[in-house]
């Protein structure tokens, strides 16, 4: 019998065909030669087994890739001198990109996390096929909803409904749902990515 994690990894896996595509379509003649999207977005935390526990257990990620510790990356990575870069998981959540957790000491280091006002502040967005069943989901698995689910009827993204939650590690985590599109996509003559693009 499979454990939960190899089950959880299996799931993912098997979700996740690779997909062959033409150079992008969206790119143009000032793009960065040969991009073909977003690998990954980073973020540190203060304690990266919780983080990866709660992106495990609440999100149904798995974590195939661990690393670190190493130093001597200030040049690399703009940090202090002294900073040193404790572990490196990277994390999946199904068909999209992967998410990349640091865990961080330095002499300067700051602890407070950006607020979505804040410079430098993020969230990462999820999307959802069933906003009112993942809100739910999300509060019974102890997130802190903020206001919504927000059902937003006018103007380009109509057709979106989101809602925030915020993360025992300060980290703003949106779930996002547009299963009748957004009415931008009327008239773009390239609409964004769509992770209904990636149904199984």
């Amino acid at each position: 019998m499979l454990t939960r994690r190899e089950a959880l990894t299996a799931a993912a896996l098997g979700a996740a065909a690779l997909v062959t595509e033409a150079p992008a379509a969206w790119a143009h003649d000032h793009a960065v030669p040969g991009v073909r999207g977003m690998d990954h977005v980073g973020i540190t935390v203060p304690d990266i087994d919780e983080a990866v526990s709660w992106f495990e257990d609440v999100m149904g990620c798995v974590a195939p890739l661990t690393f670190g510790p190493f130093s001597g990356v200030q040049d690399l990575l703009d940090v202090d001198p002294l900073a040193v870069v404790q572990q490196i998981t990277m994390v999946r959540c199904g068909r999209s990109a992967n998410i990349e957790l640091f865990h961080y000491t330095a002499p300067d280091q700051r602890s407070d996390p950006p607020k979505n006002s804040d410079w430098a502040g993020y969230h990462i967005a999820f999307y959802v096929t069933d906003i009112d069943a993942a809100v739910q989901y999300m509060v019974a698995h102890g997130a802190e909803k903020l206001a919504g689910p927000l059902p937003i009827t006018e103007g380009p993204a109509a057709g979106q409904t989101i809602n925030y939650f915020k993360t025992p590690f300060g980290t703003y985590v949106e779930l996002i749902s547009y299963p009748q599109g957004e009415a931008y996509a009327a008239t773009a003559p390239i609409p964004l990515w769509d992770p209904r693009d990636n149904r199984p």
